[in-house]
């Protein structure tokens, strides 16, 4: 049964802060800017994986864990990736800490990553051969998806990719789908044949308060069912893309310049 739209999500007004908030210009501090140096699609996925599995915790903190990453793998993550060996990929970082995830967890995901692209050609085609047509929402394709790439990852934790069947609402792997999938100013894309329909939003602190405060879920748990409600709340009013409005409404706790119960409420 789906979650009945409370009166406040009011599309005028939604699309009013798109006009307002969704641009580049509001991007920063975002680990999403770190996509925006890579015009080569083999390229960016792989940056888009790394920043936003590192996507947890202050921001500042984010981006220069997800830059120190960066600076280490040359001008194409993707070159880098085809010419490394496990050794090599311990000796480069193995000095790495991103809160709790280690140097170790790091290369592990690197690794598996590896034996992707060695496997698919891209993250792309590993993705697209998880998809069904009779799927819904995107969270089985993902589920599909984190098990093949996961297989070459011995010893890792959930740090860096929870796995979709535990419960976890999937924040930074929804997150990433968002960045490759749609295409417009803010989102740079590359996924065109990945449904935006079936997203799901990236449900952080920000967007739960959000969806609480605008009665898209009752749901005090920051969890899959949650995001999966808050969205389907999105679709009601946006069908073909239900997370378009995820990042200006992530803007308002971010930047604190509108208050986001007196703006929905006016």
């Amino acid at each position: 049964m789906e979650n009945p739209v409370s009166t406040l999500l009011d599309k005028e007004r939604l699309d009013e802060l798109f006009r307002l908030y969704h641009h580049r210009s509001f991007v920063h501090p975002d680990p999403l800017e770190f996509l925006y140096g890579y015009p080569k699609l083999q390229d960016r996925e792989i940056v888009a994986l790394i920043a936003s599995s590192l996507a947890y915790g202050r921001v500042a903190q984010i981006l220069k864990s997800t830059s120190s990453v960066l600076e280490r793998m040359s001008k194409s993550p993707f070159s880098f990736l085809h010419h490394s060996t496990r050794k090599q990929l311990f000796s480069l970082f193995s000095d790495f800490k991103h809160r709790f995830t280690t140097g170790e967890e790091l290369v592990s995901m690197l690794w598996g990553l590896k034996h992707v692209l060695m496997e698919y050609g891209s993250l792309h085609n590993c993705f697209v051969s998880t998809l069904d047509d009779e799927d819904d929402i995107i969270l089985p394709a993902l589920s599909r998806f984190m098990v093949l790439f996961r297989k070459n990852m011995p010893g890792v934790r959930n740090s860096l990719l929870p796995s979709p069947d535990k419960g976890s609402a999937c924040k930074r792997l929804n997150l990433f789908l968002r960045w490759m999938v749609r295409e417009d100013e803010v989102d740079p894309g590359g996924w065109g044949d990945v449904p935006t329909a079936k997203l799901i939003i990236p449900l952080d602190t920000h967007m739960h308060k959000i969806g609480l405060m605008l009665h898209l879920t009752g749901r005090k748990q920051a969890d899959i069912r949650t995001a999966i409600e808050i969205t389907q709340a999105f679709r009601s009013i946006v069908p073909d893309d239900p997370v378009r409005y995820d990042f200006v409404l992530t803007r308002l706790g971010i930047r604190g310049e509108i208050d986001p119960e007196a703006f929905f409420k006016a």
